[in-house]
């Protein structure tokens, strides 16, 4: 048997599955794509999670592309993270090329140009399906890990929340965050202290400059309403295609903290709200992370252990995570460690610290004894990656050097035109994008403050009257008695006894 025929029964033999599959490409071996050794995913190990990691521009992107379209294809809804903005050509079918049609042909695979379902949502002020959520959905103990406060600062969050939901008093924006944060330090500082302790304000100080800097960041476009559901990522077309969800990022890439709180907010949500999927075959949902060494950036521990958890815990749920990145040591430890499917494309050795990272990443994959790992990372082509997955029983398929299938979809943006125009076809805009500003805390408290202000004037007011009459009741007394006298010296001075005395006085003095 030849080497080339071995290779091709290793391989096909190690991608062997009796369910449904993702066809990524076919192996190459000696530099030659072995026709007919495609390596394939099981649909069933998609919530395993996985990445997809490469120096930039070696196709990390259209990697991404090609695994959303197979997706769908198969009815999965996916959430792509679109932060460089090239990704909406997937709304548009491939305009093809002979060069698309050679590589497909050394697949042995046929090439097909289709356009997918496309829902693009937005952040920000662009166009797109505004996505939000409250302040209380977020919760204290999230927010507090978002804001990366002392023990006692979260303390005084959950206080904080507590006394919102006793009083019935809506946190829904930052807004109403700030505006009781002030109000238990101010007018509210003896009600709550009375139910709930102390609250420092040094402590709440620290807590409102930690949220500004949020807001600087974008946040309060975030937090509000009209909350998005999560449901609403898993949604499927009239012709049974899983829609594609693509948020687009490009304005926050200076903005690490509020992308990390709202991935952390929407994967919290969808743990939360999702039911237990079980071994059901294929994933719910599958979420693509670009550039993900974003939600990494200027994470704190807490927020770090917080994602762990979520990354574990989430696949029961039936959603898968692919993080795609340049290097693979982006993604922490105890993440990469979750990760089931592994796209490596080719990473550059230009100095001893890429020599060293790729030593390490070479690390991370399975033993073969087809390839020098540590070699063929450096001499991988446009395309091309090293390819490591699980099988149906959840074990490590071969390493594969594999020649990826092309899009077929657009690798290119759509155009202003056709970008309105999908825009315009959207069934979520209209139930999202009402700018809603209901009664809550900020309003609420502002109401009972001007309230307790009125009353208080009343009071003043009242007593200042009570002042006023007392005075001029004392001066009206002082008058009555000066009266009274003035009276009885008149009577001793007009009495007729006075008169004559006065008189015989008077005659004495005369005579």
């Amino acid at each position: 048997m030849s080497d080339n025929q071995a290779f091709l029964e290793h391989i096909n033999e190690g991608y062997k599955t009796k369910g449904d599959f993702l066809t990524m490409g076919a192996a190459m071996y000696n530099g030659e794509t072995v026709t007919d050794a495609h390596v394939k995913i099981p649909l069933k190990t998609l919530n395993r999670h996985g990445l997809i990691a490469g120096a930039t521009g070696t196709g990390k992107t259209k990697t991404l592309q090609v695994l959303a379209e197979n997706l769908s294809e198969q009815g999965i809804p996916v959430l792509l993270m679109d932060i460089k903005g090239d990704l909406s050509g997937i709304a548009a079918a491939s305009p093809g090329h002979p060069k698309i049609d050679e590589r497909h042909e050394k697949i042995g695979i046929p090439f097909e140009a289709k356009d997918f379902p496309v829902e693009i949502l937005s952040l920000s002020d662009q166009d797109g399906v505004r996505l939000r959520a409250t302040v209380s959905e977020f919760g204290p103990v999230l927010l507090s890990r978002i804001l990366d406060v002392t023990t006692t600062q979260a303390g005084i969050i959950s206080i904080i929340f507590k006394y919102c939901d006793d009083n019935k008093l809506p946190l829904l924006d930052l807004k109403d965050l700030k505006k009781v944060l002030q109000f238990s330090t101010q007018e509210g500082k003896k009600e709550l202290e009375k139910d709930y302790g102390r609250i420092s304000t040094a402590s709440t100080g620290s807590i409102l400059r930690k949220i500004v800097e949020l807001e600087q960041q974008g946040a309060d476009l975030f937090f509000g309403e009209k909350s998005f559901e999560v449901q609403d990522l898993c949604r499927i077309d009239e012709n049974g295609r899983g829609i594609i969800n693509i948020i687009r990022l490009t304005d926050i890439q200076d903005k690490p903290k509020l992308f990390s709180t709202f991935m952390l907010s929407l994967l919290a949500e969808i743990y939360g709200t999702f039911p237990e999927q079980g071994d059901s075959g294929r994933p719910e949902l599958v979420i693509f992370l670009d550039e993900a060494h974003l939600i990494f950036k200027e994470a704190s521990n807490a927020l770090m252990g917080q994602i762990e958890s979520i990354v574990k815990l989430i696949r029961s749920k039936g959603v898968g995570l692919y993080f795609v990145t340049q290097n693979p040591t982006d993604v922490p430890d105890g993440v990469l460690s979750q990760l089931g499917l592994k796209v490596q494309h080719a990473l550059r050795a230009f100095t001893a610290k890429d020599r060293k990272a790729i030593k390490l990443t070479a690390e991370n994959y399975p033993i073969s004894e087809y390839y020098d790992t540590k070699e063929i990372l450096t001499s991988l082509g446009i395309g091309e990656a090293l390819v490591s997955a699980l099988d149906e029983k959840g074990r490590p398929t071969p390493l594969a050097a594999t020649m990826l299938r092309a899009p077929m979809s657009r690798m290119d943006i759509l155009n202003d035109g056709e970008l309105k125009a999908l825009l315009k076809k959207s069934k979520l805009i209209p139930k999202y994008n009402e700018e809603i500003d209901r009664e809550s805390a900020y309003e609420l408290l502002n109401e009972k403050i001007e309230k307790a202000e009125a009353k208080e004037a009343k009071a003043a007011a009242k007593k200042e009257r009570e002042k006023l009459n007392r005075s001029s009741s004392s001066s009206r007394s002082r008058g009555r008695r000066t009266s009274a006298t003035e009276k009885a010296v008149i009577k001793v001075l007009t009495s007729a006894t006075f008169i004559r005395g006065a008189l015989g006085v008077l005659n004495k003095l005369l005579k």
